[in-house]
């Protein structure tokens, strides 16, 4: 790295790096006139000079992953905005752990605490407790009954998926849809086992359709945009916050800013029409910042 983007990186002024570059109080070399810094050794350097114990590793480098929940309006933003992220799609609370573990840069969440009602703050302090974090809303989506084209069995809420006895296709326990779909029950009175389980459990919001679509369940539980996309019924049931979790300065690394970026286009605004169920109006507000 340049002596700019060096300071950019450990969030010094260029006059404060120098300094330390010329006292040899940092690693650097020389060449050319021009101080140059390896991210690798300056990532060291700070590890050792950091009061963090064991913890020292969370100023380790993630990869460039978004990993935890699925959501087909990120997936597609992702890749259209060629942001440099990969894909690492499964449950909201195995994204946090992957954030908590320095495997990716990012997490989709959305997690709903049963006491309050609010989204993602407690499965945050659970996960990453004492580390520096930002979460990002994406979009509100709503949730709800996943079911046949049509309706045909004229399902309009929990109960009628019990009384009908439909073989319902659960989520994984790490997902923030199967979080709240057990809120959901117990709101309504109604225990898990009362619920006619069809399959192994989905793994994203686009399985959930497919298991319908495919017939191995009549019902399953997840947001509109991934039933208008295959065709079948939907019944809203709550309204969910989506965010993007990461640390605080690697939300001003290219990767989280090409993807916002792209998110305030009206292309993007386009395709969140497009596949309904979504608000972006609240899109890039920091809800989170410690």
């Amino acid at each position: 790295m340049t002596l700019l983007e060096a300071a950019r990186f450990l969030r010094l002024s260029e006059r404060s790096l120098y300094a330390l570059a010329r006292a040899r109080k940092v690693p650097c070399a020389r060449i050319g006139g021009k101080w140059l810094f390896e991210r690798a050794l300056l990532e060291s350097w700070l590890r050792k000079r950091t009061d963090f114990g064991t913890d020292g590793d969370a100023l380790l480098v993630p990869p460039p992953i978004l990993a935890g929940s699925h959501d087909p309006l990120l997936e597609w933003a992702v890749r259209r905005s060629r942001c440099g992220l990969a894909l690492k799609p499964g449950g909201s609370l195995d994204g946090l752990d992957a954030l908590a573990r320095n495997e990716a840069l990012v997490a989709g969440v959305h997690v709903v605490d049963p006491d309050t009602g609010d989204y993602n703050r407690a499965a945050i302090d659970d996960a990453l407790p004492g580390r520096d974090v930002v979460a990002i809303e994406w979009a509100a989506r709503e949730q709800g009954l996943i079911l046949a084209a049509g309706n045909p069995h004229g399902i309009a809420d929990l109960s009628g998926v019990v009384a009908k006895r439909l073989r319902f296709v659960p989520r994984q326990e790490q997902a923030g849809s199967h979080v709240l779909f057990l809120h959901l029950l117990s709101e309504a009175g109604i225990a898990l086992d009362a619920v006619t389980r069809a399959a192994d459990a989905a793994l994203s919001e686009s399985d959930v359709a497919a298991s319908i679509v495919e017939g191995k369940a009549d019902a399953g539980f997840g947001i509109r945009a991934s039933a208008a996309q295959a065709g079948l019924g939907f019944v809203p049931l709550a309204r969910e916050r989506f965010d993007l979790v990461l640390r605080r300065r690697d939300y001003f690394e290219p990767p989280m800013q090409t993807l916002l970026a792209f998110a305030r286009g009206a292309e993007f605004a386009a395709r969140a029409a497009r596949l309904t169920g979504y608000d972006v109006s609240g899109l890039g507000r920091v809800v989170l910042n410690r």
